[in-house]
């Protein structure tokens, strides 16, 4: 059976890695000299304050006498690249397409609109006293605002760790203590397939007892009651609603920690993980671009959870690096029926969708 070549690929240059014998060209230059190539892949790719010279120092042969580092010279910040240098070009651009738990219910975020609310989230969070390397716990479900909370907290330097919507107060607890979280970040309600998820109860009873946590930041998705405590708790919609737009990404070095996100724990107690910025942001970039063979045109969907590593990498991180319209679902494939998937293709255009089968 013979298939039509796509208009997306047919109108649009080649990609970089169009063949199998380019795919083992690039492996072999990858393994040959990882140092030069994700060097140039970096300087490529990435908005840097102070390009990087060095590309990779120390090795995975060698880990026991070292760490290993990437681009250990270079200074950025990841909205830059995600953000800020998009503004120019693709200012009026959808940034973020988000469908919620309801098909009619949908948002779209352009570049100049997403780059506001980041700034604003950035200054709230900078006054609730959030500071460069400390670190804040995001638990939410999949709102755009989970988005501008990783986004907010990287502009100011500080360090994000997202905890999937489905984890118990237990779970969560265990997260907050091991990272020792200033703030946590949450919504009132979850939704999905019609379930409320009671996230803002779920961090409640996970905070008791950790005095790390000063304030819990709430976004306000349904009209449900919820328990608040005074002096402690503060709406999303009163202190981002409220902040400037305006902010000046926090400078860092390459090897800053951008989050940290934990192992399942099915194994023992849940490890941390810690993701360093410049090298992360470049592989996000790199690979984005060319496992999904973007094109600039293209819808893109990716429909996990930010709560693991391919939320992340490839629904915030890597897409908004390269400038795509990335798709975020609330919502789950068999809700209203199990069409659901191929009704949000059809209704969005989507031209490149991701899923586990």
């Amino acid at each position: 059976m013979a298939y039509d070549v796509p208009p997306r690929v047919r109108e649009n240059a080649a990609t970089p890695i169009a063949d199998l014998d380019r795919y083992r060209e690039t492996v072999r230059r990858a393994e040959d000299d990882p140092d030069a190539f994700w060097l140039a892949v970096a300087q490529a790719r990435i908005a840097w304050r102070s390009p990087p010279k060095q590309g990779l120092e120390g090795g995975f042969e060698e880990i026991a006498e070292g760490p290993l580092s990437w681009f250990a010279d270079g200074q950025l910040n990841v909205t830059e690249s995600c953000l800020d240098r998009h503004l120019e070009d693709r200012g009026d651009k959808v940034a973020i397409l988000w469908e919620g738990d309801d098909p009619g219910d949908v948002r779209k975020l352009t570049y100049r609109e997403l780059h506001a609310e980041v700034c604003k989230a950035a200054n709230a969070l900078r006054a609730l006293g959030l500071k460069k390397g400390e670190r804040a716990i995001i638990y939410m479900g999949m709102v755009p605002e989970a988005a501008i909370a990783m986004l907010a907290c990287a502009r100011i330097g500080a360090v994000h760790s997202v905890v999937f919507g489905g984890f118990s107060a237990e779970a969560l607890k265990d997260r907050i203590r091991d990272c020792r979280a200033e703030i946590v970040i949450t919504q009132d309600v979850g939704l999905r397939g019609q379930k409320k998820i009671p996230l803002k109860t779920v961090v409640d009873e996970a905070v008791i007892g950790e005095s790390c946590v000063k304030q819990v930041l709430v976004y306000k998705r349904t009209e449900d009651e919820i328990p608040w405590t005074e002096g402690r708790d503060v709406w999303w919609h009163d202190a981002v609603g409220s902040a400037s737009d305006v902010f000046e990404a926090e400078v860092v070095d390459a090897e800053h920690p951008l989050f940290i996100l934990y192992t399942s724990g099915s194994t023992g107690q849940p490890k941390g993980l810690v993701h360093t910025t410049g090298g992360y942001i470049t592989y996000a970039s790199y690979t984005h671009a060319t496992v999904f063979d973007l094109r600039e045109d293209d819808v893109y969907a990716c429909v996990a959870d930010v709560g693991w590593v391919t939320g992340h990498t490839y629904i915030v991180y890597g897409p908004l690096a390269n400038g795509a319209t990335t798709v975020m679902f609330e919502s789950i494939p068999t809700y209203p029926d199990a069409g659901r998937y191929w009704d949000l293709v059809e209704r969005h255009g989507i031209t490149i969708f991701y899923t586990a089968p």
